[in-house]
């Protein structure tokens, strides 16, 4: 069923009794045409445009836990695209495009809020930094601008732009259509957009191996509920990714790292946009329920816990409370971890594999939600077709034995 005005009506003079199911929930069949290995945002937007933009409708998604159960539920929901390597800049561009239209072609509300994302600077080294990403940016046609601090504050009335504080704001950059989406409506109106176009999503299916062929080819997953035959896999599993392709024989160049965030308790609307410090790594915005989503570091160590040390949040914390020092009294209402998956160039991997047939999406860091729809659609040609389109041809697996690394931790200060 389509959402429109006539359905909300239609259904509100019924009680809301007839609305069905968003997705179905079915059981794995003997084979597929192609196998997603993951149901968070990224994998389920591979199996929609798979289906949409390549005619692929034979398609399984299998996860472990529930949709949008991973890294999907547990992000801070930033979206920009101000990177600085061309190759980061073209990809998150491609994202923010799709991000723009995105409600209208899923009929699904995502809640994109292009409210604006500034990025502080708090020292000259900073302010070097930041000047640099205004420029590479210009020239690639994203926008981006320079902010004096009292244009930041201007922009953003909670900031607090007095000098003989710990964290001085010096100045910032600014992109206008940056801003914030909801991520739990993000991967359902995906994987409504994928069960209407046939994909089986099918939750609480571990994939517990990978099975090869006399010739090295993959044949298929074992599964907690069988095994699945198909010829093509797509791995999106975030922190789980080296596990998975372990079972391929296959060793990824990955550290999993706990990445956390908090929300304090709700209140009505004092903060008009995304603030972010790399200095400190702390950001903030605030969701449509009114809470302050506030997101922190990576942990100093490799971890599969879902959750992280206390001393991460602590030093977050401390500083937002410099930054906007009007939130100090506010409630922390609870706090996460998500398993974060870490390159050594801190950019991601989508491309082809040493076995035939075996693909993989994975290495976002910190930054996996904001690519969420470009990830999906240039993974999904990778899948239909067998090589990347230009876009993803870059992030190759292959670009750590050349050391064509795009290294946009070391160049940009900050991983994502």
């Amino acid at each position: 069923m389509r959402f429109s005005a006539f359905s909300v009506i239609e259904q509100g003079l019924k009680g809301n009794r007839g609305w069905p199911e968003q997705w179905r929930s079915p059981e794995p069949r003997a084979s597929y045409d192609a196998v997603i290995v993951g149901a968070g945002g990224h994998g389920l937007a591979t199996a929609y445009y798979l289906a949409k933009e390549h005619s692929m409708r034979n398609i399984a998604v299998v996860e472990k836990g529930w949709l949008g159960g991973g890294n999907t539920g547990r992000n801070t929901t930033v979206v920009r695209s101000n990177y600085l390597w061309e190759e980061s800049e073209a990809i998150y561009e491609h994202a923010m495009k799709l991000w723009e239209g995105l409600s209208h072609e899923l009929n699904y509300n995502v809640m994109y809020s292009p409210r604006g994302v500034m990025m502080l600077a708090h020292n000259i080294h900073d302010e070097q930094v930041l000047k640099r990403h205004v420029h590479a940016n210009r020239l690639a046609g994203i926008d981006s601008e320079w902010l004096t601090p009292e244009q930041a504050k201007a922009f953003c009335p909670l900031l607090n732009i007095e000098k003989n504080v710990r964290y001085p704001v010096t100045g910032a950059t600014l992109q206008r259509r940056g801003g914030t989406a909801r991520h739990d409506a993000v991967a359902w109106g995906y994987a409504r957009g994928a069960d209407r176009l046939g994909v089986d999503i099918i939750q609480n299916c571990e994939v517990t191996g990978i099975r090869r062929d006399a010739s090295g080819a993959v044949s298929g997953v074992e599964t907690a509920k069988g095994f699945i035959a198909t010829r093509r896999i797509g791995v999106v599993a975030a922190g789980n990714t080296s596990v998975l392709m372990g079972m391929a024989d296959v060793r990824m160049p990955l550290e999993s790292y706990p990445l956390q965030a908090l929300v304090s308790e709700p209140v009505k609307p004092i903060m008009s946009c995304v603030a972010m410090s790399n200095t400190v790594h702390a950001y903030m915005s605030q969701s449509d329920k009114g809470e302050l989503v506030i997101g922190a570091g990576t942990d100093v160590y490799t971890s599969y816990s879902q959750t992280g040390a206390l001393h991460i949040a602590n030093h977050t914390l401390e500083a937002i409370c410099e930054l906007f020092p009007a939130v100090r009294r506010l409630r922390m209402l609870r706090n996460w971890g998500g398993i974060v998956d870490v390159t050594p160039d801190r950019s991601p991997i989508i491309g082809k594999t040493p076995v035939p047939g075996l693909f993989v999406n994975c290495g976002w860091g910190t930054g996996g939600f904001k690519a969420t729809p470009g990830s999906g659609h240039v993974f999904a040609h990778l899948v239909a077709k067998g090589e990347p389109e230009a876009i993803a041809a870059p992030f190759s697996l292959d670009r750590f034995r050349t050391g064509r690394l795009i290294d946009e931790a070391a160049a940009a200060a900050v991983a994502h």
